[in-house]
């Protein structure tokens, strides 16, 4: 908004200029037709009788001549001038001279100096005023949020209750720190919210400016960093400088990873920009100057890549972990996103924070937002529980693309690849509650067969590992036995059954002949992104090794599915049809399907 209104108004001055410089010249350009001459051509015309009539006024005379053309010229003291024109019968007007007010001789003898003068201050403190001017640099970005603007409060925070008990001691602190002091504590210098994206560091930062009462300075770590070199610590001095002066106070900084990151790493050598910013960010945090009252908080989902520096006491003393909900906490969040929705009575929000396991905030923010969309493109008063459904569908597994022409045999194969992951995963205890299956194409894939977990799973067993790869590659395998042949649909089954195998012996250990063993050290470049080299700390023949378990496990797990499906065809065709008929089924169709199945099964024999 500021940039708007500096542009606003370097355009009135432009137009300002452009109407006087318009003005100066209609003032002063002859008038139309009218041509100057000197005075020796105008006696010569006059001697040869070429001249109609003279206007006099002062020293100006202005006429015309006898083939109608105007003219123009000055004379000097000429006693004889009107003896001379009365002898060659020239018509004479003499008028009095015109004396311009001095102001107007004043506006166009200094107005174009003052006008550029004034345009020289104006852009001197455009430049010079602000944090995103030309000439400020070094200004820090930093934001002043006013408890007014604030209206996120500890109220619209729900999930992480941890974590609010965690900062609300900060906020206390900076209400009645004699609460602490008298029994000698500390407020913790810095706190870095730490957690996946989506769960709430930034806006639990926004309920804290909210709550704590005192100037909250918000500043993105992208900020620091510009392609000159010092500005970063130029801006970090400026903005603790600004912080001391409304102490007590709290400095948040969001994606602090972008300038927090491990020194040594970068590919200029150690004396690059972003490193001199973070020396700058050390030094004011926990320097031989103290910031008494001035509190840091941050937020990453990057700590790994901090720098040991800035983790340590005394700079952020405190981590804070900001983890996904439970499912408790996902039924908080799920109030507070619905508290401004006309939800239906019928809509049971436990059931939904049930059904989302791995949502994170910002997806349960995002599935309620799908749901009202939804409701109102039907022209509903209310939002329905088959619009929460749809909008789950939609954010698991994609928008429905009905409008794609699949042909027939298209469609058929992927009706068994479907069948054949979702009777695997019914027939086989132990694995996640088969959840939908749909035929119709959603987001990339041709055909989604979803499953969701009964409760939050933090740790998972060998066991249910293998019976996950059995499910994945249940696809392929009833490809194979029911249409005798395989297609590329297959393809991401394939790729996740392989790097789910390849974890479990180089990663956790479950190989048998390999034994409790982790293989493979990430070497991570900090500016080249995650995971760009992978260090072989093994022999030649342990990699050969470990090429053998990964496929042994895959191909065991695959016989499995194909022996499963083998033994249970007659239901799997039933499957596949049902599937090519309705499309999409839910996971309470499938199981009556698989019950009617095996009773027939059962009256035959």
């Amino acid at each position: 908004m500021n940039r708007l209104n500096a542009y606003r108004g370097l355009l009135v001055w432009l137009l300002i200029g452009v109407m006087m410089i318009l003005l100066f010249n209609i003032l002063s350009t002859p008038r139309k037709g009218e041509q100057e001459m000197i005075f020796s051509d105008f006696m010569g015309k006059l001697d040869a009788d070429e001249i109609q009539e003279v206007i006099i006024k002062g020293n100006i005379i202005t006429g015309q001549l006898k083939d109608g053309k105007n003219f123009k010229t000055y004379t000097a003291e000429y006693p004889d001038l009107v003896q001379t024109l009365r002898d060659q019968n020239v018509k004479i007007t003499v008028k009095p001279e015109e004396q311009n007010p001095w102001y107007w001789n004043l506006f166009f003898s200094w107005g174009p100096i003052i006008f550029l003068v004034v345009i020289w201050i104006f852009f001197m403190r455009q430049m010079q005023t602000g944090g995103n001017k030309a000439l400020s640099f070094g200004k820090a970005k930093a934001k002043l949020v006013s408890e007014k603007s604030v209206k996120i409060t500890f109220a619209d925070v729900a999930g992480i209750e941890e974590a609010k008990a965690e900062v609300q001691e900060i906020i206390d602190f900076l209400k009645d720190p004699q609460k602490f002091q008298k029994l000698g504590g500390k407020i913790p210098k810095g706190v870095l919210l730490v957690g996946a994206p989506g769960t709430g560091k930034t806006l639990l930062a926004r309920a804290i400016a909210g709550e704590a009462g005192v100037p909250f300075f918000s500043m993105s770590g992208s900020d620091f960093v510009e392609m000159f070199v010092g500005v970063g610590a130029s801006r970090v001095r400026d903005l603790f400088d600004q912080a001391k002066k409304s102490a007590p106070c709290i400095i948040f900084i969001d994606e602090i990873d972008a300038v927090g990151r491990h020194r040594g790493a970068g590919l200029g050598g150690g004396h690059d920009e972003r490193e001199q910013t973070l020396n700058q960010l050390l030094v004011e945090m926990d320097g031989f100057e103290s910031n008494v009252g001035v509190i840091i908080l941050a937020a990453t989902n990057r700590p790994d890549v901090l720098d040991p520096a800035l983790l340590r006491p005394g700079r952020f003393d405190r981590q804070v972990v900001v983890p996904q909900p439970d499912v408790k906490g996902r039924l908080e969040i799920l109030k507070v996103h619905t508290r401004n929705v006309p939800v239906d009575e019928k809509v049971n929000l436990d059931e939904i924070a049930r059904g989302t396991p791995g949502f994170s905030g910002a997806d349960l923010e995002n599935l309620v937002n799908e749901a009202a969309l939804l409701a109102a493109r039907n022209a509903k008063t209310k939002v329905e529980k088959s619009d929460f459904e749809a909008a789950k569908d939609k954010v698991l597994m994609g928008v429905e693309r009905r409008s794609m022409i699949i042909s027939e045999e298209e469609k058929k194969n992927t009706a068994y690849h479907e069948a054949g992951h979702s009777l695997v995963a019914k027939l086989t205890p132990g694995t996640d509650p088969l959840h939908k299956v749909s035929i119709i194409p959603r987001g990339r894939a041709l055909g989604v067969t979803q499953q969701l977990p009964i409760d939050d799973k933090y740790t998972y067993s060998k066991d249910y590992l293998l019976k996950a790869l059995s499910v994945f590659l249940g696809g392929r395998a009833a490809e194979e036995i029911a249409l005798n042949h395989m297609t590329t649909g297959a393809g991401n089954d394939l790729e996740r059954a392989t790097d789910l195998a390849r974890k479990m012996v180089t990663e956790w250990g479950m190989s048998e002949k390999l034994g409790p063993l982790t293989f493979g050290k990430k070497d991570e470049q900090i500016f080249l992104g995650r995971e760009i080299v992978r260090h072989k700390d093994y022999s030649e023949k342990t990699a050969i090794d470990i090429d053998e378990e990964v496929k042994k496990i895959v191909i065991e797990a695959y016989n499995t599915s194909k022996n499963l499906l083998t033994a249970n065809r007659d239901i799997l065709e039933t499957l596949a049809k049902a599937l090519l008929e309705k499309e999409t089924m839910d996971g309470a169709e499938i199981d009556a399907l698989i019950q009617e199945a095996e009773s027939k099964r059962t009256v035959q024999v």
